[in-house]
């Protein structure tokens, strides 16, 4: 091996086996047949000044790697076992990393799930159950929500977060990460998206005809153009620049970097309006429409019996028990059908216990206002004439959470915060959202999802487990920062709107693999219910446990002190 490759340009070290399996006795025979004296790794090890730690902890270590003297170069830093791993977690270990001067790369494992068609069992795909489903593609190179993560953090034309306000002028920071090229070399497209919602009078659901499920139709592109670089060394930072006079008439600014070859590098995508403001534009302009007439004419009013009080509109009924101020039953009714998305809202990760509830009818709505001890300080439902019903919930404003608590009204450690309902998962055929996507998310794992409007078809993907094609993106999990979703069905979809930013939508609880090792959980716990709206959601483990992992995979914690404003989760649901 020396004597044939001593010579070839691509060699830079040469590796003495693999995780522990060393012939030792030969490794003065490198020195002797290289004129270079490149350096041998024994890969795991720490060795001839060279750090291949295994499967390291993001506070690895004692006197080595970020707090070290030696180069180091982990190996399988990053393990992708199922749908942990590549992505979860990724951002913060290569920011850690690429801080130290010594860091030389490092390694994951692995390209592709090692998975083999059997022709003993009719051709199908057999990775040994959790021995080999490790991929950031899958055995037909089907791309992983990681695959996209890992895109966005290693890309070499690095956009830093912005967030466009009214006072934002087209300059935004830009880095080259490259190793030898100019940032001047490569170019960079801007696009300014405006994107419909469902208020364009589009009936809720239906059915369309293009190959991308139809969300292409509906956005469009407001304006266009190619920003301005500047010249940048490697490691360097600066100012990139767009003149975009249409930006406030889109929704949102999508920038897709090339490289010197004119090949696609990353995009990266950000709000031109907050979740608030988009939707009072979408109600605003479409006060006029086609389905904001849909619903006869006509005030709403308010019901109470024993058990239940039931706002009603020309449009929607709803009824709400007096026990816990949950959803019993939504009724259409120019149909009569009913919406089976019901038994919520129910607290995910904190306590919240109904002190009262009244209902009152004003300006022609229909108003039930439910006030609580622990996190949550009041939900106010608001059901309009046209069938629209709002929800306004007041979290985490009151240090005491109302009296009697000890602040002891969330979990320690917080995976999940927010509401959950309970909705059929026979009743759904598939969601068109607003948001970004189109790969369900982690807490660790959001880079690579972009904001737009998706479309995906129901499915059962088992990130990583298939006997036959996986189908990607999977369909349940969580998904960051919606706009708008309709759950689509052939018979009661609907459709729910945010009002509050940094919302995440939790559709449904993904099965665990089948062949996992020891029946342990692949994913940490979904809430209860099928339908949630968090402000926080957990981090997946890759490989390593959770605790081993960086801040951004790390359960949440409260602190509340007197004074706070508390949270908002507001949301519109269209039943019609």
């Amino acid at each position: 091996m020396l004597t044939r490759d001593v010579n070839h340009p691509c060699i830079v070290l040469w590796s003495n086996g693999n995780e522990g399996g060393w012939n030792t006795a030969i490794d003065s025979l490198f020195r002797t047949y290289d004129p270079q004296k490149r350096h041998v790794i024994h890969p795991w090890a720490d060795f001839d000044e060279l750090d291949t730690h295994h499967y390291p902890a993001y506070l690895t270590g004692v006197a080595r790697f970020t707090n070290g003297y030696k180069v180091f170069m982990p190996a399988e830093f990053m393990h992708g076992q199922y749908d942990q791993g590549h992505g979860a977690g990724l951002e913060d270990f290569w920011a850690r990393y690429t801080a130290h001067p010594l860091f030389a790369g490092g390694f994951m494992w692995a390209y592709s799930d090692e998975a083999v068609r059997r022709s003993d069992r009719g051709g199908a795909l057999d990775s040994e159950d959790y021995n080999a489903p490790d991929g950031i593609l899958g055995p037909y190179r089907e791309k992983e929500g990681s695959y996209y993560s890992v895109r966005e953090v290693w890309s070499p034309i690095y956009v830093e977060p912005l967030m466009i306000t009214p006072s934002f002028r087209g300059e935004f920071r830009v880095s080259n990460r490259f190793l030898f090229t100019n940032l001047d070399k490569c170019s960079m497209r801007w696009r300014v998206l405006h994107c419909a919602s469902p208020l364009q009078g589009e009936a809720v659901g239906s059915p369309v005809s293009v190959a991308d499920g139809g969300a292409q139709t509906w956005r469009q592109v407001v304006d266009s153009g190619m920003v301005q670089l500047p010249s940048l060394v490697p490691g360097e930072t600066g100012f990139a620049r767009i003149t975009a006079p249409k930006l406030f008439e889109g929704d949102i600014l999508e920038l897709e970097a090339y490289g010197v070859d004119g090949e696609s590098i990353c995009t990266r995508t950000f709000p031109i309006h907050y979740a608030k403001d988009y939707l009072k534009g979408e109600l605003r302009a479409n006060a006029h429409s086609s389905a904001s007439q849909t619903s006869a004419t006509g005030n709403c009013r308010v019901e109470e019996t024993d058990t239940l009080i039931t706002l009603h509109s020309p449009a929607v009924t709803v009824s709400f028990r007096k026990s816990d101020a949950t959803i019993t039953s939504v009724i259409r009714n120019a149909d009569s059908r009913v919406i089976p998305l019901k038994d919520g809202p129910v607290a995910v990760g904190m306590k919240m216990i109904l002190s009262n509830l009244s209902a009152r009818t004003e300006n022609g709505d229909a108003v039930l206002c439910a006030r609580y001890r622990g996190a949550a300080d009041s939900i106010v439902w608001r059901l309009t004439p046209a069938g629209l019903l709002s929800m306004d919930a007041v979290l985490l404003n009151r240090a005491s959470g109302g009296g009697g608590f000890d602040d002891a009204f969330t979990d320690t450690e917080v995976l999940n915060l927010g509401l959950t309902f309970s909705y059929p998962e026979s009743e759904c055929s598939g969601m068109r959202w607003m948001g970004r996507g189109p790969y369900r998310v982690w807490k660790n794992r959001i880079p690579g999802a972009n904001y737009g409007i998706w479309q995906k078809d129901y499915n059962n993907t088992i990130t990583g487990e298939s006997t036959d094609r996986l189908v990607y993106p999977e369909f349940k999990g969580y998904h960051t920062n919606f706009y708008w979703a309709t759950l689509q069905s052939s018979t009661v979809p609907f459709t729910v709107y945010a009002a509050s930013d940094s919302i995440f939508l939790r559709v449904f609880t993904p099965e665990e693999p089948h062949g996992r090792q020891d029946g342990i959980n692949t994913m940490p716990d979904f809430p209860a219910g099928d339908i949630s709206f968090l402000l926080d959601i957990p981090g997946i483990r890759c490989f390593k446990p959770i605790s081993q992992h960086g801040p951004q995979s790390q359960p949440g914690i409260i602190r509340i002190k007197k004074g706070d404003e508390g949270l908002r989760l507001n949301l519109m649901f269209d039943f019609r």
